[in-house]
């Protein structure tokens, strides 16, 4: 008689052999006895333990007790405790729990309302935003260059997959690249950033491509940080800000310096702010660095030039590097508001400001391609001394290289059909559908809260989010308590439960104290924002009616 285990079997004598289910090392062993003839007693093995010969097994009135698998090396108590407080609240709690609905839909319960529409994250074709044409001919073209020879694609597509292709290792984008990107769409990118700012020179060897405009915002931050108690390094970042700014300071354990935007004034910045903002900062730590989201998430706002100005004066003044997240730059909708990039103005301040350093982003999760999965991106550095680009590159290289897909979707995001190529018409036409329908929606959604009374909206300016204040109740507000949740969360997660629109509570970007918001996108179809207001005015009425004072 013996006992052996393979990967959950159990096998007890010659001829018994049983697969066991899962099972808890408290439950006494319950499983099929066998006689063992030769210590006349029997032997019980519970499930999922490992079996060894009896005479090595603790017995407890006849029985094998479960023996106490060995404690976990890694546990939440002793885990990073700077990845323990990170915080990502676009796909928190309230997203989880809107999938959960999705399934039991599926499965035919029956809810207050007919589907789950998640207004949550910016992500345009999950929403149902068609891929353009032109952008995808030149991907599948790279994929598969045999793809050259198909007549049905346009010569223009096959020009851009050719140049794409003949600056990768063995003409394949299955090979890598260079660390910081393939050299001719660093010149494309490079040619780009030139058109956009008006003949001002850009240096493709300051460009840097990223998987998405999220790695490269990370590896510069994390080149900013050092020092400790007083001297640790502090960011200094908008509220409302976008969640991964408070993720990565937490990750990298930098100090968050909290700057507010104006509410009141379209969610402008305010050099006052900025400069009492700083001020504080230093009694604690090393403010170096301000980042700067233009357009802007969640708030939609689109700095001015002469806001923009005031921030590079400021930053100059306080010897602060600045990050220009500029990945909304194609996303202006307002009339009179207008797209100015960091290096531009900066630019065109003068020499006074010439030495002035600044990393500023771009990516094709946003604009009007909403490629978010192919995760392309840039990172084009301005007077970054050349011993940190040195590292910078260093330090990206161990991830060995942003994915070549995503790569050769930024070149044709920065390098589109030209005007006369065979292309060019449907081109534009898809890319102005796509952005006339964001600019309609953007209205259509601020205008639907500003009609509802208890809420407040800024015209959504730009990017792909609003941005409302919900003005709650006292009994709204002490019921959160009692769940101990923010006020907003509960909201949002009311909102959810009985009209099945997803969003986000205000809390997750942060927000001025005793104010109460939550980000919803603009990019379902209109039909669908249309009956996603409607869902909204219906829960609004009934909450607050029921929490009324």
């Amino acid at each position: 008689m013996f006992a052996s285990h393979v990967r959950g079997r159990v096998t007890l004598g010659v001829n018994f052999s049983r697969s066991l289910p899962p099972f808890s090392n408290t439950t006494k062993c319950t499983a099929r006895a066998s006689l063992n003839q030769q210590q006349n007693r029997h032997i019980v093995v519970a499930s999922g333990a490992s079996c060894t010969h009896p005479s090595s097994r603790k017995w407890r009135n006849g029985i094998i007790m479960a023996q106490p698998r060995r404690k976990k090396t890694l546990t939440v108590e002793n885990m990073n405790p700077h990845v323990r407080t990170m915080e990502y609240a676009v796909r928190g709690p309230i997203v989880q729990r809107a999938t959960e609905l999705e399934h039991e839909l599926s499965k035919g319960a029956q809810k207050p309302f007919p589907d789950i529409i998640k207004c949550n994250i910016g992500d345009a074709h999950a929403m149902g935003q068609r891929p353009l044409t032109f952008l995808r001919q030149v991907i599948a073209l790279c994929t598969y260059p045999k793809l050259l020879d198909d007549p049905s694609f346009p010569e223009d597509a096959k020009n851009r997959a050719r140049r794409i292709l003949e600056g990768c290792g063995g003409h394949s984008i299955g090979s890598y690249s260079e660390s910081v990107g393939v050299h001719v769409i660093r010149e494309d990118v490079a040619e780009y950033i030139k058109r956009r700012d008006g003949g001002i020179p850009c240096d493709p060897n300051s460009i840097m491509l990223s998987a998405g405009a999220s790695e490269a915002i990370r590896a510069v931050v994390k080149l900013l940080v050092c020092g400790e108690g007083k001297g640790r390094s502090g960011i200094m970042i908008p509220i409302p800000q976008y969640p991964l700014y408070s993720a990565t300071l937490a990750e990298f354990d930098a100090v968050q310096v909290n700057y507010y935007l104006n509410e009141s004034s379209d969610w402008s910045l305010d050099v006052q702010e900025l400069q009492r903002s700083i001020d504080d900062a230093r009694k604690h730590c090393n403010p170096r660095a301000i980042c700067v989201i233009n357009p802007g998430n969640p708030t939609g706002q689109v700095l001015s030039r002469e806001n923009i100005e005031e921030i590079i004066k400021f930053a100059h003044k306080e010897n602060l590097f600045i990050c220009a997240d500029e990945v909304y730059q194609d996303n202006v909708y307002a009339k009179g508001a207008k797209f100015h990039s960091f290096k531009k103005v900066l630019t065109e301040m003068g020499e006074e400001y010439a030495d002035q350093e600044l990393a500023s982003f771009h990516s094709t999760s946003k604009g009007f391609m909403g490629e978010c999965g192919m995760r392309g991106g840039y990172c084009e550095l301005v007077n970054m001394d050349p011993g940190i680009k040195a590292q910078l590159f260093k330090l990206v290289s161990a991830k060995l290289c942003p994915t070549v897909t995503g790569q050769a979707v930024m070149d044709v995001v920065v390098n589109p059909p030209k005007d006369g190529e065979p292309s060019y018409e449907k081109f534009m036409e898809e890319k102005s559908f796509v952005l006339s329908t964001l600019a309609e929606k953007a209205k259509l959604v601020a205008d639907g809260f500003n009609s509802v009374e208890g809420v407040t909206c800024n015209a959504v300016m730009g990017a792909m989010y609003s941005f409302p204040q919900i003005h709650l109740p006292k009994k709204a507000i002490e019921a959160a308590k009692k769940e101990n949740m923010a006020p907003d969360a509960f909201y949002a997660t009311h909102f959810l439960e009985e009209a099945g629109v997803c969003v986000v509570p205000g809390s997750g970007f942060g927000q001025v104290e005793g104010t109460f918001h939550f980000r919803m996108t603009i990019l379902p179809p209109v039909d669908k924002i249309k009956d996603v207001m409607d869902r909204f005015k219906k829960f609004h009425t009934s909450f607050m009616s029921k929490y009324a004072d």
